[in-house]
């Protein structure tokens, strides 16, 4: 027989709950959620503050003579930077694995201690064939940190909740766009020091800060909800019956299964997911390597102000990105629509400001655009932890692939204005507007089908072994949560967020 609706959720609920002997009565959670905020979200956008600002310092160095001291062309330069892109982007779906197997507070204060170094290392360049070799390097070590801090953060809360913290966690990004100007404009004054260029210290001071806070990171970073230290016994069975009331069923753990990574390569959201991320990533490496060189630019061109004053310009854009964040973050959550504001309040002036940096020969108009564009890189539908982590880490590799194409989409040659870069970057965020697009009408497809009773599974206890047309199609299980666990996302009671 077949189950439906709320038979087969009040089934669910009936059939197993996580520690049942547990009471959890006596637990606020309103007060546990701003304990797992406190102790969670702040930390993790420090991470990606560092990851932020150390992975694009390289930018701001240029600035400051770095090519010119280190006697390598513009053609080169633009090699180093996209050689980082390929191990970034490769190594994630493997880190978010490796992530769910072992502690977050190995992992990723491990990942930040090697970058670190890596930064470090950077301000003792001296030739062409080391700035490449430590920019793979620094791919390596960074591999994985976006997509697992996601995949991480995905682990505590309800899926309308995750609006909110992810955008708290990456306004960091957007803080660490504005200080890293402030901050290379400050550093370049110790130019001359243990007579190294003011370039070499803007890396050395960076990595150094970013080693001491991975040292710390060991032990603040926490767990798992069901091994989170900071909770108690009750907290943490609550959290993880409130994930599974939100249908994350894998919430207290999952067994590790080969199938699961299947489960994402065949999954059409995994490929649609890297066209959206692919929109996002492409624009944001960009926007982060070349605002300070193209304001530069611009402004030379026009008025002939140096290197800290467009370093110290691209700050107010980045605040502006970061207000964005915020407020994408907070009214996605309040109105439960992402999708619509993902179309219509990010990829939209996104577009329009790209075209007006396409078109624009003014300066103060091409710094307005900015602002506009700066929108462009603001922004899970998939269940299992395991597959969660694949389908994150792939969307967001292939992401990050894209940023070895737009790092050399700015070339020396094509300055002040930039047309050629502007058009490609054009073109990346149209993709992504499709792919989003595309995401939300069929995700509301597939919940209408549901609704239907068109992917309703079989349950049947006494495992008859009879297989009619409805078992062959959408599988036969014992129980209601043998289904759930085993299909993950793709269970008939599941509902993707729109």
């Amino acid at each position: 027989m077949s189950h439906s609706g709320s038979v087969v959720s009040l089934a669910a609920d009936k059939d197993e709950l996580y520690e049942a002997h547990v009471d959890t009565s006596q637990v606020d959670e309103r007060r546990l959620l701003r304990k797992i905020d406190i102790r969670v979200v702040p930390w993790l956008a420090l991470l990606y503050f560092l990851n932020f600002l150390d992975r694009g310092s390289i930018g701001n160095a240029k600035l400051y003579h770095m090519v010119t001291d280190l006697g390598i062309t513009d053609k080169q330069y633009l090699i180093a930077l996209t050689v980082f892109f390929f191990p970034y982007a490769l190594l994630e779906p493997i880190s978010n694995v490796i992530l769910r197997r072992i502690r977050p507070s190995i992992w990723l204060s491990s990942m930040m201690f090697i970058w670190g170094i890596v930064m470090m290392c950077h301000g003792f360049l001296h030739n062409y064939g080391g700035l490449v070799t430590l920019r793979v390097l620094l791919g390596v070590a960074e591999a994985g940190l976006y997509p697992g801090i996601v995949f991480y953060i995905s682990c505590w809360y309800k899926r309308s909740e995750l609006g909110t913290r992810i955008a708290a966690f990456f306004t960091s990004a957007t803080i660490a766009g504005a200080f890293s100007g402030l901050l290379a404009a400050a550093i370049s004054n110790m130019n001359g020091v243990a007579g190294k260029p003011g370039w070499s210290w803007i890396f050395i001071l960076e990595g150094l800060f970013t080693v001491l806070c991975a040292v710390v990171s060991y032990w603040v970073i926490s767990n798992f909800p069901e091994t989170a230290g900071f909770l108690t016994k009750e907290e943490r069975v609550f959290v993880i019956r409130r994930l599974r009331d939100d249908m994350q069923f894998s919430a207290g753990g999952e067994e590790f299964k080969v199938r699961y990574i299947w489960q994402s390569l065949r999954d059409w959201k995994t490929y649609l997911a890297m066209g959206i991320y692919m929109g996002f990533d492409g624009p944001l490496f960009a926007f982060s390597l070349f605002t300070p060189i193209i304001i530069n630019e611009v402004r030379i061109s026009s008025t002939g102000y140096t290197a800290t004053t467009a370093n110290l310009l691209s700050v107010p854009v980045y605040v502006w990105s970061c207000i964005v964040t915020v407020v994408v973050g907070l009214v996605g959550d309040r109105l439960g629509k992402r999708g619509y504001i993902n179309l219509c309040a990010i990829d939209l002036p996104g577009l329009v400001g790209y075209i007006i940096l396409i078109t624009s020969r003014t300066p103060a108009l091409s710094y307005f655009a900015c602002f506009l564009a700066a929108s462009a890189w603001v922004a899970s539908n998939v269940e299992g932890s395991y597959k969660r982590g694949v389908t994150l880490a792939m969307a967001i590799g292939w992401g990050n692939l894209n940023g070895a194409v737009s790092s050399n989409v700015y070339r020396a040659e094509d300055a002040p204005w930039y047309r050629l870069g502007h058009g490609i970057i054009l073109a990346y965020i149209a993709i992504g507007w499709l792919c989003s697009a595309a995401f939300m009408f069929l995700l509301r497809r597939e919940n209408e089908r549901r609704d239907r009773g068109e992917r309703d599974e079989v349950i049947d206890s006494n495992n008859s072994g009879e297989m009619d047309e409805l078992a062959l199609k959408n599988g036969r299980f014992e129980t209601v949560n043998d289904a759930r666990r085993e299909k993950g996302d793709e269970w008939s009671q599941f509902r993707y967020t729109l």
